[in-house]
C-alpha cells in the first residue's frame, strides 16, 4: 500500500463544544480531501482558548502532513485564531491591501458603515500566504513549517467551501504526490449489520489485502463501502470493480442502490426515469418526508406536493378520511393511513402517494397503541400496501426512521411495478 498523505481538521469555537452549532464543515472537508487521495486521520474540536489551539496544533502536526483549521476569524473579541497563529508561527500582523479592498467593497455594496473591527479583518501574519475570501470578509491563511501545511479558514461553511475549492485543494494537489483513493458504495435494507456481516463473511475473508470493506449502518439500512489506496489508478479501479460486482451479487436480495446516494435520491431517480410522480400525506412526521424528497435538485420532476394532516379534521376535510374510519379505528391505524393514501392520490393526481400516522412520543401512547406505534401506507391506482412499526427511539429518531422506512416501502412498490 502506498504511503498516505494524512490530514487533520481542527474546528475552533466554544459553540461547537457546547453543541450550540453542529460541525458540518469537517464532514464536507473530509469528503473533498478523500476525492484527491488525502486521508483524514483525525478531527479535533477546541474552544476559543489560546492554550487549546496551540496544543491542538502541536499534537496534530506530529501525525498529519496537512492541518486544516476552521473558525475564529470573525471581527469580535472572542475570535482569537489569527492572533494565536501569528504567535505560533512567529510573525507580525500586517494589513493585506487586497483583503482590505475586498472588505471595503462588500460594505459599500450593502451601504453599511465600515467599523474598525471590520478593517482589522484584513490584517494577517506576514509569514502566511493569504487565501482570499470571495464569499466574505475574513481572509484565510496558508502556513508552511517543517514540511507541514497549515491552512486556517472561516467557520462559515459557504466561505470555507469557496476557499477549499478555489485555492486550497488545487494547491495541495500541486504540493503533494497523492495516491488514488478508489471507493464504491452500495446501500442495503431489510437486514441488520451483524446479520449482513455474517451473510457476506466468506466474501470479506476472500478480499485481497489491499481492499478494505466498511459497514455504515443508519436507520435500518447499511451502506457497504469498498476502498483501495493505490498509485496505480487503473489497477485499483479494476480491482474494486471486480470485487464490487461480487459483493452486489451476494447482497442482491437486500440491495437498494449500487451508488453512493441517499434513499430519497434513489426514489427520485426511479420516479423520474419512469416519468411518474409522488405526493405525501403526513401526520406524525410533520412534512419531514416531503422535506427529504425536495432536498434534492430536480425534485419538481417527481414531487407534486404534500398535506401535513396533523389534526384529524385535516385528515377528514382535506384528505376525505371518513369520520367513521377515525372513530372506529383511530387516527393511528391501517384503515386511516390507507384512506389517507387514497385521498392524497385523488387530491394530488400523482402516480404514488405515501401516508404516515403514528405516536412519536414522549407522551400520547396507550396500552393498545404505545409510543412508537406507527402505520405507513404507500399506493397507486392499482392498490395500497400498509405496514406497522413498533419504534423504540426518541421523538426525533422515530420521525427520521419512519420517513426512511416509508420511502423504502415506496421504492419497493415502484420496483415491483416495473
Amino acid at each position: 500500500m502506498p504511503e498516505k498523505v494524512n490530514a487533520s481538521i481542527i474546528t475552533i469555537g466554544d459553540e461547537l463544544l457546547i453543541g450550540q452549532v453542529v460541525d458540518t464543515n469537517s464532514s464536507w472537508m473530509a469528503m473533498e480531501l478523500n476525492k484527491y487521495g488525502i486521508w483524514l486521520k483525525r478531527r479535533v474540536a477546541v474552544g476559543d482558548s489560546r492554550q487549546e489551539i496551540i496544543r491542538a496544533l502541536e499534537e496534530e502536526s506530529r501525525q498529519a502532513d496537512i492541518i486544516l483549521l476552521t473558525g475564529g476569524l470573525g471581527p469580535t473579541s472572542d475570535d482569537i485564531t489569527k492572533r494565536v497563529l501569528n504567535e505560533y508561527f512567529g510573525g507580525r500582523m500586517v494589513t493585506d491591501q487586497a483583503a482590505l479592498d475586498n472588505v471595503k467593497a462588500i460594505f459599500a455594496r450593502f451601504n453599511r458603515p465600515l467599523l474598525e473591527s471590520n478593517v482589522k479583518q484584513a490584517e494577517v501574519p506576514n509569514v502566511c500566504t493569504v487565501v482570499y475570501n470571495t464569499r466574505g470578509t475574513a481572509p484565510g491563511m496558508w502556513f508552511e513549517k517543517d514540511n507541514k501545511i497549515y491552512v486556517s479558514m472561516p467557520g462559515v461553511p459557504h466561505e470555507m467551501k469557496g476557499m477549499m475549492l478555489d485555492f486550497v485543494l488545487p494547491k495541495l494537489v500541486s504540493y503533494f504526490v497523492l495516491p488514488a483513493i478508489i471507493s464504491r458504495t452500495l446501500l442495503t435494507a431489510g437486514i441488520g449489520e451483524s446479520f449482513l456481516a455474517d451473510h457476506i463473511k466468506e466474501f470479506e475473508q476472500a478480499l485481497p489485502s489491499q481492499l478494505k470493506l466498511a459497514y455504515l449502518p443508519n436507520y435500518g439500512m447499511v451502506r457497504l463501502r469498498l476502498t483501495v489506496i493505490s498509485t496505480d489508478t487503473a489497477t485499483a479501479e479494476r480491482d474494486v470493480e471486480e470485487q464490487f460486482a461480487i459483493l452486489k451479487e451476494r447482497v442482491k436480495e437486500y440491495l437498494v442502490t449500487d451508488r453512493d446516494e441517499a434513499l430519497p435520491a434513489v426514489v427520485g431517480r426511479l420516479l423520474t426515469a419512469r416519468g411518474e410522480t409522488v405526493s405525501t400525506a403526513e401526520s406524525c412526521t410533520g412534512g419531514y418526508i416531503a422535506h427529504l424528497l425536495t432536498a434534492h435538485a430536480g425534485a419538481s420532476d417527481f414531487f407534486k406536493g404534500g398535506v401535513v394532516s396533523y389534526a384529524n379534521e385535516i385528515k377528514q376535510e382535506v384528505l376525505h378520511v371518513s369520520d367513521t374510519t377515525i372513530r372506529d379505528h383511530g387516527a393511528v391505524s391501517e384503515e386511516t393511513v390507507r384512506a389517507m393514501v387514497q385521498g392524497c392520490l385523488n387530491l394530488m393526481n400523482t402516480s404514488y402517494s405515501i401516508a404516515v400516522s403514528g405516536i412519536m412520543g414522549p407522551g400520547g401512547g396507550s396500552l393498545d397503541k404505545p409510543v412508537g406505534t406507527v402505520w405507513i401506507a404507500v399506493g397507486n391506482d392499482e392498490g395500497i400496501i400498509a405496514e406497522k412499526l413498533h419504534l423504540r427511539f426518541d421523538r426525533t429518531r422515530n420521525i427520521e426512521f419512519t420517513a426512511i422506512f416509508a420511502l423504502n416501502l415506496l421504492r419497493k412498490l415502484i420496483v415491483d411495478n416495473r
